[in-house]
Parts: structure tokens; C-alpha cells; sequence
């Protein structure tokens, strides 16, 4: 078994529907461009207040991704 070194990056989703749509769509969105994500954190969670309602979901993500060889 070979020992890893990671490195993380932070981004932030968003989404309409929920933190959970605002999570897979910073996911998706990072691995157009990155490559070896192996694990995610969620490290803030906010929204977008319209006319007294929620508009829109954002969260932080930190990505961890290994580093290759």
C-alpha cells in the first residue's frame, strides 16, 4: 500500500433547490478541470433571501484531490 499526499481547494456551489443540489453542483463543476477527487467537506452554509423567501442555496466545499506520482 503506497502512502498518498493530498491537497485541497475551496469552492462554492449554488443551487435553486437545496444544499444538497448546491454540493453535487460544486462536485460536478470542479471535476470538469480536476482530477483524483477523493473527498469533500462542507465548511459553510448559506442563502440568498428574495421577497422573504429562500433564493438560492450557496455552500463551501473544500476538495481534497491526491497528488499523482
Amino acid at each position: 500500500m503506497s502512502e498518498h499526499v493530498y491537497r485541497s481547494i475551496e469552492v462554492i456551489g449554488s443551487s435553486k433547490t437545496s444544499i444538497e443540489d448546491a454540493v453535487e453542483n460544486a462536485i460536478a463543476r470542479a471535476a470538469k478541470t480536476m482530477r483524483l477527487m477523493e473527498w469533500f467537506e462542507v465548511t459553510e452554509t448559506r442563502g440568498h433571501i428574495v421577497d422573504g423567501k429562500i433564493g438560492h442555496w450557496q455552500v463551501c466545499v473544500k476538495l481534497g484531490f491526491r497528488l499523482e506520482e
